[in-house]
């Protein structure tokens, strides 16, 4: 059973227009071949799929959306499942989770990883493929997008829930895949607790996890006989101010589950750069550049050293958000209103965003431990 995973596709730009004019091939056909050769293949839906008329949630970044024509180029490519366990999935709210949901049924879609509420959110899907059923776990970090038992919107990452999940899958399938939207943007290497998680979920009974978001694409390894894949970078995700760089490359893996054992291949790409499509890319030369971030990943020390130094280089734009003017002339100003509050909105939405969301801790942890 070839099960195939690529990262972030979100139809922006240049890419949107080309969908527009039903132009998919131009931007696609390269990689078709390779989707289609999959027993099953899975894309990270990056945004919902909006009409017009939904109104943008209040959020830190930017609110992302396209048109049918997003899903409609998922169909012609030949993906069969979209995992929406994201950050931007709720950005227009229920209607445009709720739209998204109902044209993955229009277009034979399958989809993970979001719903109406938590309990529609944390489904996990099963799949039978050649005679042998498959359980795909989606979630994500949390941020604005995270459903609860009232509300719409994502599967948010919860090692002791997605425990239980596994285990139950274990008694369903005959393999399980976790896929999970998290990390640190911009960067390839994973935190320290993204290892020890990921492997956790392997120690639970996962066959293979696979991880997207950062929008560049880091390393794998191979723990106890089971793949973790740390960052698969953006599938298709065009901005025309970035048509170089790590934001441009990213790679496919195709799964191979055999009984007890689960092999892999990678197709690596470079996607949205001087041209708005994807272009596949030598692998021998791309595996030199993988197998560096590799090596740290495979090496504790090496790993804690880099995370280390990431979070020194971080250190201003996460401070700023502590940093507003407290002493008794300011406060007394503030209490007999005199003086508006320093936190602002949009500071206030910063804040919750950096103490809710498991990659942002974890820099906020290594900030703090600073002023011991």
């Amino acid at each position: 059973m070839k099960v195939l995973v690529a990262g972030d596709f979100c139809p922006q730009s240049r890419v949107a227009r080309l969908f527009e004019e039903e132009n998919y091939s131009y931007v696609l056909d390269e990689i078709k071949d390779v989707i289609e050769d999959s027993d099953y293949s899975i894309v990270n839906l990056e945004c919902p799929v909006v009409r017009g008329g939904e109104s943008p949630i209040l959020k830190c970044g930017p609110n992302l959306s396209c048109s049918e024509k997003g899903i409609a180029a998922l169909k012609w490519v030949g993906f069969d499942s979209v995992t929406l366990a994201n950050n931007h999935i709720l950005d227009y709210g229920k209607e445009g989770l709720v739209h998204t949901l109902q044209l993955c049924e229009k277009y034979g879609i399958d989809k993970v990883g979001a719903g109406v509420n938590l309990s529609e959110a944390s489904t996990v899907l099963y799949k039978t493929i050649k005679g042998k059923i498959i359980a795909v776990i989606n979630c994500c970090e949390h941020e604005f997008s995270i459903a609860t038992k009232d509300a719409a919107g994502s599967n948010p990452l919860n090692p002791i829930q997605q425990y239980y999940d596994i285990k139950n899958a274990r008694t369903k399938a005959d393999f399980i895949l976790v896929i999970i939207h998290g990390g640190h943007e911009h960067w390839q290497l994973p935190s320290i607790r993204m290892v020890e998680t990921y492997r956790f979920f392997i120690d639970c009974g996962a066959d293979a996890v696979v991880n997207h978001h950062q929008h560049c694409f880091s390393g794998y390894e191979v723990y106890k006989d089971k793949p973790i894949f740390y960052g698969l970078g953006n599938f298709c995700f065009d901005d025309i101010k970035v048509t170089e760089g790590i934001w441009t490359e990213g790679y496919a893996v195709c799964l191979n589950f055999e009984e007890a054992n689960v092999s892999f291949s990678i197709h690596p790409y470079n996607q949205c750069n001087q041209a708005a499509r994807i272009h596949l890319l030598n692998k021998d030369a791309f595996d030199l550049r993988i197998n560096k971030l590799n090596s740290i990943i495979s090496n504790k020390n090496d790993l804690e050293n880099e995370v280390e130094m990431y979070y020194d280089g971080k250190e201003d734009y996460y401070s700023d958000i502590f940093e507003p003017i407290r002493n008794r002339y300011y406060l007394g100003a503030k209490h007999r209103k005199w003086f508006p509050s320093l936190i602002s909105k949009k500071r206030f939405l910063m804040a919750s965003d950096f103490i809710r969301c498991e990659s942002h801790r974890d820099f906020l942890f290594h900030y703090f431990r600073k002023f011991k």
